[in-house]
């Protein structure tokens, strides 16, 4: 009871404290990963990519526990599984549309079985997981200050293709205009009205993914660098078909 009481006082301490909630989380690596392990029926190491999935379901834990829903422990653990099992029913529809042997962009046949291969580097992958994982945990606790979670932005986004194209449309915009960017910093509010004049993009499509809109804002301003990398290359522009 008395270290059930002693984590309970962590967790809350860290609702407020990014410090304290980095702490708490690089604390509980080991519980982390046995979750991981223990949902994937497979060993699980901090270089996979179900960990980095798994320590974002914990810090999401930290910040929608209460007192009230048990164990902080079991509640984590909770998280984590069902985040790895929507991830997992994720990609087995991925899988299904995408195949490693699909043809790259450009005019040579090599597939994107070919391209991994080729830059595939131990130690540089491990530095980059690991400086992915900051990232994604300073973007978690700017995130919370305008009140979005991975778990909003993750049931936000658009599943069409043509509404994820026309939210694309007005982040590529809202990038390239830093002063639209620093007012949302600045108001903890999203400038709507500025961001539909600018784009084009109907308000209607923007106001019923806002969350998603706001995450992706959010990746645009300051640091980031290895989420906006990824950013850039999925909302590039397609090439019109034949």
């Amino acid at each position: 009871m008395r270290q059930e009481t002693e984590i309970t006082a962590k967790v809350y301490a860290a609702k407020q404290d990014v410090q304290k909630a980095d702490a708490l989380i690089r604390a509980y690596i080991p519980f982390i990963r046995a979750e991981a392990s223990r949902a994937l029926s497979q060993f699980c190491t901090e270089q996979d990519d179900a960990f980095s999935i798994a320590m974002m379901a914990f810090h999401e834990a930290i910040l929608g526990y209460e007192q009230d829903r048990g164990s902080f422990l079991s509640y984590a653990a909770l998280r984590i599984r069902s985040r790895l099992l929507d991830e997992q029913r994720k990609q087995a529809r991925h899988d299904k549309e995408l195949s490693l042997e699909t043809p790259n962009d450009g005019d040579n046949d090599s597939t994107l079985a070919d391209t991994l291969q080729e830059t595939s580097n131990p130690i540089e992958d491990a530095e980059v997981q690991q400086a992915t994982r900051q990232e994604i945990l300073e973007l978690a606790a700017v995130m919370q200050t305008f009140g979005v979670s991975f778990a909003d932005v993750a049931d936000n986004a658009p599943k069409q293709e043509r509404t994820l194209e026309a939210c694309g449309q007005a982040i590529r915009w809202a990038g390239a205009h830093p002063e639209l960017l620093d007012e949302l910093l600045r108001t903890k509010k999203l400038p709507m009205t500025k961001l539909v004049k600018g784009s084009g993009v109907e308000r209607k499509t923007l106001e019923r993914h806002r969350k998603y809109v706001l995450a992706m804002l959010l990746v645009q301003t300051n640091g980031y660098e290895i989420m906006r990398g990824h950013l850039r290359r999925v909302l590039r522009k397609r090439r019109p078909t034949a």
